[in-house]
């Protein structure tokens, strides 16, 4: 038996899925990216009118998506703490993870889930940064 959740915070999905969805005393959460709630606008991105990626600033983004990640563990019963796993998908390691690394290890100073980064070549939005967690309740 499972339970799913979205939050009222946290940007809507782009999908038909909800934010995450709780079976036994886990929490799963769908790919969570930094975009604001209420609204296609990207923190740190500048589009083109065609809607391509003209620049972008990676910390921005992983100060957003951590917030939005933390917006949905609170709205599903969880919190930062109970992260236990953590997939990170980048599209540009080469340049990002420097940054990136650098951020995480202030986000996660205190609680050190697993983690795994791997490097991808498009996400479904003009994002530079996206997390899939996995928490406790």
């Amino acid at each position: 038996m499972s339970e799913a959740f979205n939050s009222n915070e946290a940007p809507e999905p782009v999908g038909l899925y909800p934010h995450s969805r709780k079976v036994g005393n886990l929490l799963f959460l769908s790919g969570v990216g930094p975009r604001e709630k209420g609204t296609k606008k990207i923190p740190g991105v500048e589009l083109s009118e065609k809607g391509e990626i003209i620049s972008y600033d990676i910390a921005t983004q992983c100060h957003s998506v951590f917030r939005n990640v933390r917006l949905i563990l609170e709205a599903s019963g969880s919190s930062w703490d109970k992260l236990v796993d953590v997939t990170v998908f980048l599209t540009n390691m080469k340049d990002d993870f420097p940054i990136y690394n650098k951020i995480y290890a202030e986000y996660f100073q205190d609680n050190q889930p697993c983690r795994t980064t791997v490097e991808i070549s498009s996400l479904p939005t003009p994002i530079a940064i996206e997390l899939k967690c996995i928490a406790t309740i």
